[in-house]
């Protein structure tokens, strides 16, 4: 399942953040948010809320990312829209992280990455989110079919969630903990095909940076439980947490101090919370732009 060739989706990602400014929005409808926006917990209104984001925020923001659970939980006929999303982002020219966390091992893993990265699958995004604790080279399926693609993947490494710690920094026999280990092995898998690098100023206020196409998930909340880890792996570092969940501008500049050009935050209620009006959401995610552009390009 592979076709024609495209850029790597660490050059394109770094254009976008370029052009558009460093902001991932996220795209998930849970029950909640459709009440608030008005709407009923059906297949309806989850195409309403989600092909509004995309309306919205397709032709002003570098990363939209649909949670995949929140479509699938409404069967086939959520799946069909999660589909008409990831087709109408990219016609608006963003780029799509599909946010499905597979792990698995051998075909199974090949089928989840022939439905996230291959060609033609009406499920491939630009990227995928992926879980690497069946081993890190449990992923070689995906990681080999998105390369030949020209899509990427975002590794989990160090998650926010309470009971993330007690394994990702539990410590391995060579003495590094197990996200260390991840975030290695993702800097080993970009080694070579890219590097860290600035190329001139765009809008956004960043230097256009190299970057390699695998990439790491670790929360902006992480807060102390990121200490020492070095976070640096050559490729986008996908931090989720902006906003309502407790992140700001100081909590990125200290969790990434040497990789701040590479960091995409990602921000989901904040931006969603104001909705359900294309202007409301607009403004909402400008103004987290704005405040993340400040973090990223602010000296440490």
């Amino acid at each position: 399942m592979t076709g024609p060739a495209r850029e790597p989706f660490g050059t394109r990602l770094a254009a976008a953040m370029v052009a558009r400014g460093p902001l991932c929005v996220g795209i998930d409808p849970h029950p909640q948010l459709l009440a608030a926006w008005g709407l009923d917990d059906d297949v309806a209104g989850l195409e309403r809320f989600a092909r509004t984001v995309v309306e919205a925020l397709g032709d002003q923001v570098a990363v939209l990312k649909p949670q995949c659970a929140f479509f699938e939980r409404h069967g086939s006929r959520g799946v069909a829209v999660l589909e008409q999303v990831l087709a109408e982002a990219a016609q608006a020219g963003a780029l799509t992280i599909a946010d499905a966390k597979r792990g698995d091992i051998g075909s199974t893993m090949t089928a989840y990455a022939q439905a996230f990265v291959g060609e033609g699958s009406p499920l491939a995004a630009d990227a995928v989110t992926a879980s690497p604790y069946l081993g890190f080279e449990s992923l070689r399926p995906l990681l080999d079919l998105a390369a030949a693609n020209g899509r990427g993947v975002f590794v989990l490494a160090l998650t926010s969630n309470p009971e993330g710690p007690a394994l990702q920094l539990a410590t391995t026999a060579d003495g590094r903990s197990v996200a260390q280990t991840i975030l290695d092995a993702v800097s080993e898998q970009n080694r070579g095909s890219a590097g860290l690098g600035s190329s001139g100023l765009g809008s956004s206020g960043l230097s256009s940076t190299r970057l390699g196409s695998v990439g790491v998930v670790v929360g902006a909340t992480a807060g102390s439980a990121a200490s020492g880890l070095r976070v640096d792996v050559g490729g986008p570092v996908l931090a989720p947490g902006i906003g309502a969940q407790g992140a700001g501008p100081e909590q990125l500049r200290a969790l990434f101090p040497h990789s701040l050009s590479a960091v995409l935050p990602s921000s989901s209620r904040e931006v969603l919370g104001a909705g359900p009006t294309p202007a409301g959401l607009r403004r909402a995610a400008q103004a987290c732009l704005e405040q993340v552009r400040d973090a990223l390009t602010t000296p440490v």
